[in-house]
């Protein structure tokens, strides 16, 4: 792992998604979750105020062992009981069995996750019957003028956000 993807990466990463114009998005989505919650791509623990006391257990996973610090540091601060887990979206660690989550988070998380499908599919494998999926992502824009930024600036940001190594 180069400098840059173990310092500087997640450094910009919680600056980038701090923003507050994100927030009210954030506090819909995570408002909603109650019980046992799996939050993917936990990154640096954003989330981690907004829960309520209708969660009874956060469970965060990520790749990067460095956001995953910054979560513990986040959760230790709230005075959360968070369990984090290094691990890949798309191979959600085995401690979390079957039917075993209330709630799944995923918030802008699934843009950087390799196999997007894969992850959902295994999001839909550890929800209990009747639990709940909540996530926020950003898409391709209708707009024309605006699409086209999108696709010429996206191998850019790919390569800078580390999702493409």
């Amino acid at each position: 792992m180069g400098l840059y993807a173990r310092y500087l990466l997640p450094r910009l990463t919680d600056l980038t998604m701090s923003r507050k114009l994100l927030l009210p998005y954030r506090q819909r989505v995570i408002g909603g979750a109650a019980g046992r919650v799996l939050e993917i791509g936990i990154g640096s623990g954003l989330n981690l105020p907004l829960y309520s006391d209708a969660v009874e257990e956060v469970i965060g996973v990520d790749v990067s062992p460095e956001l995953l610090a910054m979560a513990e540091r986040a959760a230790q601060r709230r005075g959360l009981g968070v369990r984090l887990l290094e691990g890949s979206a798309e191979h959600i660690p085995s401690a979390i069995t079957d039917g075993s989550i209330d709630t799944v988070v995923v918030t802008w998380a699934l843009c950087s996750i390799p196999d997007a499908r894969a992850a959902l599919v295994e999001a839909h494998r550890v929800l209990r019957p009747n639990g709940s999926l909540r996530f926020v992502e950003h898409g391709r824009s209708p707009d024309a003028s605006v699409a086209w930024w999108q696709d010429h600036l996206t191998p850019l940001w790919r390569r800078c956000s580390g999702a493409v190594t």
